[in-house]
């Protein structure tokens, strides 16, 4: 393991466009041996695709890693599409891929929107996974979307309030969301460029990073798209749908990795999972952020995932 608490840079052993249908084609990459304890890698957004720098959470020895670019998302075809691209329809995918592979059970492994589509798999799929590791949890609530996009951060103020200037308004987080959704899907393809220029300076200076300081190239166009369509629609998901689906995990090896200073993921969400999941074990990580790559959390999640593995290795 380097400086960074990552693993040396691996190349996938084996890289496939999946047809999952409904005209989607999904980027599916493998790392590590093929008789490996698998592990599914959820990525976050909805909408940003996989890195390759996420390859490096995973010991290229023990684990046999499956990275997939959700729809829509990353090296998946056709980008940006949102037909037929709900949780649900996320979730069937899991299910394809995981066949087509010859995988019979996996530990599943999702962070920030990651962890929501994870914890939404594995209460449908309970009997297919051998444990979970979820990283700055997202429950997809209305409470926490209009939070985000509220604008309540003191470090990403002034990007908020650049974001409120370009779309034309000040108002609560749900009603500038909702202004936002319109113009990034709507007709006028420059009203959408320039929302979703705002929305990511905004998203960026959330996470302590600069600018853009460029027009969005078509993946991060299609990266706010998929958000948008999300996010404007309570992610598909009933209120309180995951926390009551807990009941279906308690058996499960599980861990709960949160920064405890996450601005776009806050703590209490997490806090409120771990309430109704007591059996789940919490891996608070003080002073860090979001940033899943970030040395403190991806410490923390290489010691989850061990954890996870070490009690599925023992119950097998």
């Amino acid at each position: 393991m380097t400086a960074d608490f990552l693993y040396p840079e691996v190349k996938p052993r084996c890289a496939r466009r999946m047809a999952v249908g409904d005209g989607h084609y999904l980027y599916v990459e493998e790392v590590g041996p093929t008789d490996g304890l698998p592990v599914l890698f959820l990525h976050g957004g909805p909408g940003s695709g996989c890195t390759a720098a996420q390859r490096r959470l995973f010991d290229p020895q023990r684990f046999r890693a499956v990275l997939i670019d959700q729809r829509g998302a990353g090296r998946s075809q056709p980008l940006g599409a949102l037909n037929e691209n709900t949780t649900a329809d996320l979730v069937a995918d899991l299910e394809i891929v995981r066949e087509a592979l010859g995988i019979p059970m996996w530990i599943v492994f999702g962070g920030s929107w990651g962890s929501l589509l994870a914890l939404a798999y594995a209460q449908i799929y309970p009997e297919r996974v051998l444990g979970l590791v979820l990283r700055g949890i997202f429950l997809g609530s209305q409470a926490e979307i209009a939070s985000y996009a509220g604008g309540g951060n003191p470090g990403a103020r002034q990007a908020w309030l650049a974001f409120s200037r370009a779309l034309g308004m000040a108002a609560s987080g749900d009603l500038l969301l909702a202004a936002c959704a319109a113009r990034v899907l709507g007709e006028d393809a420059g009203e959408a460029e320039r929302a979703s220029r705002a929305w990511l300076d905004y998203e960026r200076a959330l996470l302590d990073e600069a600018p853009l300081g460029r027009l969005p190239d078509a993946r991060e166009l299609a990266k706010v798209r998929i958000q948008m369509h999300y996010l404007s629609r309570n992610c598909f998901l009933s209120p309180g749908q995951l926390l009551a689906g807990v009941e279906r995990l308690r058996h499960l090896p599980a861990a709960i990795v949160q920064g405890l200073s996450d601005p776009v993921c806050p703590p209490y969400t997490a806090q409120a999972l771990h309430q109704a999941w007591p059996e789940a074990t919490w891996f608070p990580v003080a002073q860090a952020g979001h940033g899943g790559l970030s040395p403190p959390i991806a410490r923390a999640c290489i010691k989850a995932l061990g954890w996870v593995a070490e009690c599925v290795e023992v119950v097998g």
